[in-house]
């Protein structure tokens, strides 16, 4: 009989049918944890720039009075392991010493059917220390473990004095599981795919931009502009296509290969790993053609009839994929008002946006300035922007009233007076600067709720005009979406220090 001193039994077998032996397991743990030895991180992690959401994040990390674990949500490839890895080295950094720090990716084989107190217990006999006082732990992937919400719980309970940070990406499990079961002993972070100005941070392209303020109704706001319009657009459209995950906007080989990266590597493990496993879901192959249909029509408006007439998949079915993919991070929806921002009480039509402009070009193909597609990905690039913010009631209106008809493109909501607070026409165009009155849809949403002001993107134009007493901005896309993102940080940071 194997020695269970030894040996750690697992139901995984090798093609021997041998258990892995402990000594093979610590041995990967002492790989994965190099910096017991080194003190520092390995490469290629300690040269890649840290995202801006890290400072947000990082003082999560080391916030250790409060017993709480932290779990760090997003979807695939935004960067959440990079992340985890420039927090052990900023740990190391502050004075944590390197032995104090544990990391292990959960979804080795190797440690498939090992609970969170086995993987614990490796680590301290690899080290030969007694208690887990002080320590930082990170589990990697924790959804590959099952029930690892009922584990993580009892793990924080048990060990007060011990911070523990995991990290997923089956979003919905991660959302769900984290939500019903460790209320009171999880926080949630969500990283999201990157944001334009992150896009432009991590280029070190900030010479583009300088900060200046911008008249809005009777306010002056802080504002960012840019030098050089044109090579900000160049940007922009590289971001729309490549933009949203990390290792695709530093490497020209995944870019001329961008459906095989994020084809094979994102969306086909979401489809055909992670929501069927959470979800039960048997017909994969109908949920991404499905997908695919949403992804090309992204930032269209929809109702379950065309969908479902388009499709050929069943109304009730259609609303339980849109539900999975939305909890997976991929699509987001937003639902209709009509001029008055009133909700309609029964659902007849919504948009549906791709949370990542890039996803689209992944699964079709890059696109230019001039292409006919390039304002509904305007539209999600934008969208995907304002979507970083918590708790914002964004819809868009779409109303027909007799021979009256119209719409506005993004309406936000007050959630408290059910009163919108601001309306936005999103164009890749500059024809509106001379033709104003072909936004009568927004003029008239903007007269029926008494908003004095409004906001319309054009290409290269910055300009202000008084129309009806309403002072439309013409803003360039590519400044609106980097502002966005430069307050979204701001409001969480602030969020953050109250």
């Amino acid at each position: 009989m194997l020695n269970l001193h030894i040996f750690v039994l697992l139901k995984v077998k090798m093609n021997s049918n041998t258990p892995i032996p402990t000594e093979k397991i610590l041995e990967r743990l002492r790989f994965e944890n190099s910096w017991w030895v080194t003190k520092k991180i390995p490469e290629p992690y300690s040269g890649m720039s840290k995202r801006l959401y890290f400072n947000l994040f990082y003082p999560h990390v080391k916030e250790v009075n409060i017993r709480r674990a932290l779990v760090l949500m997003g979807p695939r490839r935004v960067g959440k392991t990079v992340m985890m890895y420039h927090s052990i080295q900023k740990l190391i950094v502050d004075g944590t010493h390197p032995q104090k720090i544990f990391f292990i990716g959960i979804d080795n084989p190797i440690y498939l059917h090992l609970g969170l107190d086995d993987l614990l217990s490796l680590c301290k006999k690899s080290l030969n220390i007694e208690d887990l006082n002080g320590t930082y732990v990170f589990f990697d992937e924790i959804q590959y473990l099952k029930d690892w919400e009922r584990h993580l719980k009892v793990l924080v309970d048990t060990y007060p004095k011990t911070k523990f940070i995991v990290s997923g990406s089956a979003a919905a499990a991660l959302k769900w599981h984290s939500t019903e079961s460790g209320a009171g002993r999880f926080t949630d972070f969500m990283l999201p795919p990157l944001t334009f100005q992150e896009y432009i941070h991590l280029k070190k392209m900030e010479h583009l931009i300088y900060p200046d303020t911008i008249k809005y109704g009777n306010s002056v706001l802080p504002y960012y502009f840019t030098y050089d319009i044109k090579t900000l657009n160049n940007e922009f459209i590289h971001y729309l296509n490549f933009g949203g995950y990390p290792e695709v906007l530093f490497s020209e080989k995944i870019q001329h290969d961008m459906g095989r990266y994020i084809k094979n590597d994102i969306i086909d493990k979401v489809m055909l790993r992670d929501l069927p496993s959470i979800y039960g879901i048997k017909d994969v192959q109908e949920l991404y053609r499905f997908f695919s249909y949403l992804a090309y029509n992204t930032g269209n408006e929809f109702s379950y009839e065309s969908m479902s007439r388009d499709s050929g998949i069943v109304k009730d079915t259609l609303k339980k994929y849109l539900e999975y993919l939305e909890a997976a991070f991929l699509i987001k929806v937003l639902n209709r008002v009509d001029i008055n921002a009133h909700r309609l009480k029964r659902v007849v039509s919504f948009k549906v946006y791709l949370t990542n402009p890039s996803l689209r070009t992944a699964m079709f193909s890059p696109v230019e300035e001039l292409d006919q597609e390039i304002g509904n990905l305007v539209e999600t690039a934008v969208l995907s922007q304002w979507m970083h913010r918590e708790k914002l009631d964004l819809t868009y209106s779409h109303w027909k009233e007799g021979r009256m008809e119209g719409e506005v493109d993004l309406v936000l909501v007050d959630d408290k007076k059910f009163k919108p607070l601001w309306g936005v026409e999103i164009k890749w165009s500059n024809r509106y600067i001379e033709k104003a009155k072909e936004l009568k849809s927004l003029l008239e949403f903007c007269k029926s709720n008494n908003l004095k002001e409004t906001v319309v993107t054009s290409i290269d134009i910055l300009s202000l005009k008084t129309i009806e007493n309403i002072q439309i901005t013409y803003i360039p896309a590519a400044i609106y979406t980097y502002n966005i993102g430069v307050k979204t940080l701001q409001l969480k940071h602030a969020n953050e220090h109250l």
